[in-house]
């Protein structure tokens, strides 16, 4: 059945501590209400359409691509605090992009307690927008109520005169008299000058009975209690996503608002936001006619240098993975990562021996990427990289590169030299409330003693991912507290609920940084942040990459800057100069130090439990360490005992079946590392490498239905 209604102002969470609405919660509900498209126009950002026009499709509703902005008389002034509503939604691809423009112009020229433009540069960016009226708190309305209809008529002609067929009036009605006042003059000028009405709700939540949670979503960004006369507030419970019945009997009077909002819907052609990888540019030297010849020749040249002798068994395993790394498109992606370890390596930076599954790759230990050698280790590249894997995502595999901590950002700063400040770019990242935040910030403007507060927040489980509704599974306390509704404590969680999981601030990614062929600013929205010079991304680094854009984490360890310093101390005092990379693996003091547990500020070995292992293990070479490396993680953990015991002779060895015992001795016959999954499956089920890092991938992200493809 074809719905008779849209709503088209919709604020979601990512209208920071302002909108209660969650993306697949607002979502769901709009498609229970028979809709077949809606608008997501959060306060000054594009911060969440990615979520939201995935989530949309998901659910086979039509997302509308959107934006309150904030509008100021004049957005590089800086001595004038007025700002106005304006909503805008992207009608084609030119208006999206145009919205992203304005959206990121708001914060990178405009910025002065909210990110705003003015309307100079509405009108320069309004090909391919559609424009409202908007709220009270825009500039038509409020010139209506503060300088009488001569001047607001005035402002909605030149707001007309920018978008013409294209600009609506928009009613609202929440039971407020000053938009009755404004929406009788508005509705007189639709006829004086034929220009269509639409009829919004101002959706900042999703049912009537979130209108108190939102209300204290506003007292936890304004710092305010819940009973403080003085607050900002929003009047009534009417901002909530009502359906098509409801809006209908409310403009009743005005029938054509409501299907204006379909002529709306029917108008835009909301464009997709995701496209293929865009690669830096990344220049070769003259006499090499593409970037593969160029990494051809880098990965045997360096490989000589790397090997001594490149073996035939070396050669193939080169050839092989060039052929897969060609074959799709990522030479530019080594290039662009080998240059820039080499490029730290030159300025001093300490460089960490590489982690993660590119340590599979002969090519990047070649090309001096890694320090690990991947054959002496038996590290597979298919784990790190295969063709039956990129029929899933077109992204490239994650390099994680460590540096020390000051040496990262001379490495970004190289990054900016050599690509432009306004092609590179950090992450964004996004704060939510978690549950015990949430009980004792609600407490907080509820005016309930702190330590109340603080006694309940402690009954939920300080494990990472835990909700309130796996407290009340796990802890029978809160639950208890939870069905007495009418107490301090039941008042507190069931408003804490509703709003736990929302986004409160934003921050920067620890690690992330996107580099870009072209200015960031033409590709995705924007923003800014106090704490860098650089641009930061309006989408989170979740989906950055399905934006076309090339992340790369370098990540900033305090453990290299430790090892940096004593190297510099060594040189000092002693006078020898010591390469870390070529230091011995099998060093007997070391290895005492390890059994003794004396490993504070040791990289993945310095937590007490670690320690203990460590003591109990008497580690006598690399491998016993990197297999308690892997071991000691959540899951894993449960064979550490068994592990030891077998290393001691303490326990029988069980290879699980005589075929496998080759690929289960290195480690006493317990599957300890991702590689053992994957041979595994090529040794008892014929699978090819590819294949296996498909099962492997489906076991370690609990994906069930795919381990059921398998069997």
């Amino acid at each position: 059945m074809k719905t008779s209604f849209c709503h088209l102002h919709c604020h979601t969470t990512y209208s920071l501590l302002d909108g209660a609405a969650n993306i697949p919660a607002l979502i769901k509900q709009a498609k229970v209400l028979g809709m077949n498209a809606l608008a997501i126009t959060d306060h000054g950002n594009m911060f969440g359409i990615v979520h939201f026009a995935n989530a949309a499709h998901k659910e086979g509703i039509k997302p509308i691509i959107g934006c309150e902005m904030y509008v100021a008389h004049d957005m590089h002034a800086r001595d004038d605090k007025r700002r106005y509503h304006q909503l805008l939604l992207a009608k084609n691809e030119v208006g999206y992009s145009n919205l992203m423009k304005l959206c990121s112009l708001g914060y990178t020229e405009g910025y002065y307690y909210k990110p705003r433009v003015d309307r100079k540069t509405i009108k320069a960016y309004s090909e391919g927008l559609i424009a409202t009226t908007c709220c009270l708190g825009a500039e038509v309305p409020r010139a209506l109520l503060e300088q009488g209809e001569k001047e607001a008529e005035k402002l909605f002609l030149q707001w007309l005169a920018i978008f013409g067929n294209d600009y609506y009036i928009e009613l609202q009605r929440h039971g407020i008299e000053a938009q009755e006042v404004v929406n009788k003059t508005l509705i007189k000028w639709s006829k004086k000058y034929n220009v269509k009405v639409i009829a919004t709700n101002d959706v900042h939540y999703i049912k009537q009975e979130d209108s108190r949670a939102q209300d204290i979503m506003l007292c936890l960004q304004t710092g305010k209690t819940y009973n403080d006369p003085n607050r900002m507030r929003f009047s009534g419970d009417q901002f909530y996503l009502k359906s098509p019945q409801e809006m209908l009997h409310l403009f009743e009077d005005v029938p054509q608002a409501i299907s204006n909002t379909l002529e709306i819907v029917d108008k835009i052609d909301t464009p997709s936001l995701t496209r293929e990888l865009i690669m830096p540019k990344f220049g070769i030297p003259t006499g090499f006619a593409t970037q593969a010849d160029y990494l051809r020749h880098l990965a045997f040249e360096r490989g000589k240098q790397r090997y001594g002798k490149l073996t035939q068994l070396i050669q193939t395993r080169i050839e092989h993975e060039l052929q897969v790394i060609n074959s799709i498109g990522f030479a530019g992606y080594f290039l662009i990562v080998q240059d820039m370890v080499h490029a730290a390596k030159a300025l001093g930076v300490c460089v960490g021996a590489g982690r993660g599954s590119v340590a599979g790759s002969v090519v990047a230990y070649a090309l001096g990427i890694t320090d690990v050698e991947p054959l002496q280790y038996n590290l597979l590249f298919e784990r790190f990289l295969n063709i039956a894997r990129l029929k899933e995502t077109k992204s490239p595999p994650d390099i994680d590169i460590d540096f020390d901590d000051e040496g990262r950002e001379q490495v970004i700063k190289y990054l900016v030299d050599k690509y432009g400040q306004e092609q590179v770019a950090h992450i964004i990242t996004f704060n939510t409330l978690g549950p015990k935040s949430t009980i004792r910030g609600v407490a907080r403007v509820l005016q309930i003693p702190l330590s109340q507060a603080d006694s309940l927040a402690k009954l939920v489980p300080s494990r990472p991912g835990t909700t309130l509704q796996d407290a009340y599974r796990e802890v029978p306390e809160i639950a208890a507290y939870r069905k007495k509704e009418e107490t301090p404590e039941g008042k507190i969680l069931a408003i804490s609920e509703k709003l736990e999981g929302s986004h409160s601030h934003t921050g920067i990614h620890a690690a992330g940084i996107i580099i870009a062929d072209r200015p960031v600013i033409d590709l995705i929205p924007i923003k800014t942040d106090k704490h860098t010079n650089l641009n930061v991304t309006q989408p989170d680094g979740t989906v950055i990459e399905s934006l076309g854009l090339l992340k790369i984490d370098l990540l900033g360890l305090k453990t290299l800057s430790i090892i940096r310093d004593t190297l510099h101390l060594i040189e000092r005092v002693y006078g020898e100069k010591i390469d870390i990379r070529q230091i011995p693996l099998d060093d007997k003091k070391t290895f005492e130090l390890y059994q003794q547990g004396a490993t504070i500020a040791t990289f993945q070995f310095e937590s007490e439990a670690m320690r203990e292992y460590l003591q109990q293990l008497k580690p006598t070479c690399l491998e016993h360490l990197v297999a308690m490396n892997a071991l000691h993680r959540p899951g894993p953990k449960k064979n550490i005992p068994s592990y030891i015991r077998r290393m001691h002779g303490q326990e029988k060895i069980d290879y699980l079946h005589p075929i496998l015992k080759d690929i289960l001795a290195p480690t006493f016959g317990i599957p300890v590392y991702q590689e053992q999954i994957m041979q595994i499956a090529q040794t008892m089920a014929g699978y090819t490498l590819a294949q296996a890092d498909i099962l492997r991938r489906a076991m370690g992200k609990k994906k069930q239905e795919e381990m059921e493809k398998q069997k």
